[in-house]
């Protein structure tokens, strides 16, 4: 990977960037990887030497790295433990994560599993699936392993009960508190995300195993990279934009077609004050939605994706 600093940021930021010393451990595959598209992780390796990031982009990641480096300093006791990786063989793979805080109920020797997030206030506000799957891998992990908390003498597997997101908003604002619905009353948040059942995380991670897996066969075999589905790449929703004939301006955006013709036939009707009759047609444009992920630069190998520059359909695979 090169790092470069087209924006002139001061060198310590781009050395820090530079010597990010995360790794997945001796695993196959990561949580991180597991939940994510496995034609981004296969480019990922194909292109490492290839892929361009500019220290600027990674700004965020800095905060959250150091972050995350604060906070374990925080003691491990008998009934807590801060930043401990764990691993699981799934179908001949070893899968591994990092748990940032794991504490456990005296009572009952029960896991809750704590995740920190520098994030924006509008992730908490709408909430993000990729943290759902994310810690309900981590309870499977955590499950597959073993604690002595309460059995000194032997052990015992965990058992998950609470799964929270510690989220650090990077872009909280005082004066919005009480301004805006759900608003955050405080820079730091608790969240709290839903906890699957055994059987769905099971189920979950052997799909996703058995997922990236067949990709890297693929991979390997054959040269072929799978694509991304629409909810990988961030798709936002099509629409459908109603203008009248000879502007480019559009009357109104709508989220179906059926929505736009009955939008034209009332505005063929109307003919008020102000909104007088026009007679001259109109036209029915259909906006695609933005594919976000793969144009918003949070893509490392969107430079070098066909899918994304030449447009290849979903349901083929790219050779």
């Amino acid at each position: 990977m090169k790092i470069t600093n087209k924006f002139g940021l001061p060198q310590p930021f781009v050395d820090f960037i530079k010597n990010d010393k995360y790794s997945k451990g001796s695993a196959d595959i990561s949580v991180t990887s597991l939940i994510d598209s496995p034609r981004v992780s296969l480019m990922r390796q194909k292109h490492s030497d290839d892929i361009e990031i500019d220290a600027v982009d990674q700004i965020w990641s800095l905060f959250g790295t150091s972050v995350h480096a604060i906070l374990e300093r925080s003691e491990d006791t008998v009934y807590s433990e801060t930043e401990a990786r764990l691993y699981a063989n799934v179908n001949g793979w070893n899968l591994s994560g990092a748990i940032d805080r794991q504490e456990i109920n005296k009572e009952d020797g029960s896991v809750n599993l704590i995740d920190y997030k520098v994030t924006s206030v509008w992730s908490v506000i709408f909430g993000k699936i990729e943290w759902e799957r994310q810690l309900n891998c981590y309870a499977y992990l955590c499950e597959q392993n073993y604690h002595e908390v309460f059995t000194p003498f032997s052990k015992e597997k965990k058992q998950v009960n609470k799964l929270n997101i510690c989220a650090i908003l990077r872009d909280w604002n005082r004066r919005e508190v009480g301004q805006k619905d759900n608003y955050p009353k405080t820079p730091v948040v608790m969240v709290d995300i839903p906890l699957w059942s055994r059987e769905q995380r099971k189920k979950y991670v052997e799909e996703r195993i058995s997922l990236h897996q067949d990709a890297q066969i693929n991979y390997d075999l054959y040269n072929k990279l799978p694509l991304c589905s629409d909810e990988e790449r961030w798709k936002k929703d099509d629409k459908w934009a109603v203008r009248k004939k000879a502007q480019k301006r559009a009357l109104r955006v709508l989220d179906t077609k059926l929505e736009a013709i009955d939008y034209v036939e009332w505005h063929k009707k109307t003919n008020t004050a102000y909104m007088p009759k026009y007679t001259g047609g109109y036209e029915i444009d259909f906006r695609q939605g933005e594919y976000n992920r793969c144009k918003g630069n949070y893509c490392s190998v969107a430079d070098f994706c066909q899918q994304y520059n030449k447009g290849e359909e979903n349901g083929k695979e790219e050779n």
